[in-house]
């Protein structure tokens, strides 16, 4: 199993530099890869780059950035300018976001997002592996003078249609917030959506929220990232499976994030996270590479634990 770090995730009200410390820890502690998402606070290329110039050895991964938002080039010289000034590889993710950030953030509409994420993949297949020299874009006057960035092309994705991009397209497929019998059913739909498409299958990564010993507030940070997921389809049937109904039923009533966070059950955490002892974890994690996930990169709760310090020496690799 694979272990990488998300230095930014989804926003929450954990100090803004806080992502760069996390980064920082994890390149300390060995971690071969860092992500940099993108939300309301961070483009992720500009934290991608700042992250590179403040760490030695770890390759980074921009996003996933909204495909609604970035055009395919600016996202593919987004990533060769960052690999340039770090001199490291750096990986691109993409997602469809949802259309309370497309929208109400970035004021752009929140059109066709599947096939906005099948074109915007397809197109970075080329984009990101162009040499100096070439167009820019074909037929284009303009030609390249970055060398390729050299990370890989992930495609978020829960749907089937974005399954479908991810195995045409992806180097690697992401899933966010999910528990181990949803990788299972996950995987065996990526494995057959790339044998439809006669490639060898990406693999499969997966962001978890993670805390080793936590303390109230880093439970409560987790639960709160979950909130976020309760009206969000194929999510709530999970929740209301796992026991979890009356949150799923406030969220749909239009609960705001405290209220929801005040209903979830501790067990909310352990259900799509590594939450617990370290050996608690350590088994959860058994799980999910039982379960077919190739890599789980770790969202540790900063609340109560600064740069999730305790969670990634525990999880340090070996």
């Amino acid at each position: 199993m694979d272990i990488s770090v998300v230095a930014a995730a989804r926003e929450d009200d954990s100090p803004v530099e806080e992502p760069l410390r996390v980064a920082q820890l994890a390149d300390r502690l060995g971690y071969r890869e860092i992500w940099a998402g993108e939300g309301a606070t961070w483009d992720s290329f500009v934290l991608a780059t700042a992250i590179g110039l403040a760490t030695e050895q770890a390759v980074l991964t921009a996003g996933p950035v909204p495909v609604n938002v970035r055009d395919p080039l600016t996202i593919a010289r987004g990533a060769a300018s960052s690999a340039a000034l770090i001199r490291r590889p750096v990986g691109v993710a993409l997602g469809t976001s949802s259309k309370r950030v497309v929208e109400g953030v970035h004021g752009r509409p929140r059109l066709r997002p599947a096939a906005a994420m099948e074109e915007s993949a397809a197109a970075l297949r080329g984009l990101l592996h162009g040499e100096p020299g070439e167009p820019i874009v074909p037929g284009s006057a303009f030609l390249r003078r970055l060398p390729p960035p050299g990370g890989q092309l992930t495609v978020a994705a829960f749907g089937d249609r974005a399954i479908a991009t991810a195995a045409a397209h992806a180097d690697r497929m992401l899933l966010d917030i999910v528990s181990p019998e949803q990788v299972r059913v996950l995987r065996a739909k990526l494995l057959a959506a790339a044998e439809r498409a006669g490639r060898t299958p990406p693999t499969l990564a997966s962001w978890l929220p993670a805390a080793v010993d936590p303390d109230p507030k880093s439970l409560r940070q987790i639960l709160g990232s979950i909130a976020g997921y309760l009206t969000v389809p194929g999510y709530s049937d999970m929740f209301v499976e796992a026991g979890f109904a009356p949150a799923v039923e406030l969220a749909a009533k239009g609960a705001d994030r405290e209220t929801l966070v005040r209903a979830l059950p501790a067990e909310a955490a352990t259900a799509v996270g590594l939450v617990g002892d370290l050996d608690t974890v350590r088994a959860r994690i058994d799980a999910y590479a039982e379960a077919g996930l190739d890599e789980i990169a770790l969202v540790p709760a900063t609340a109560g634990d600064p740069a999730g310090q305790r969670t990634l020496t525990a999880l340090r690799p070996a």
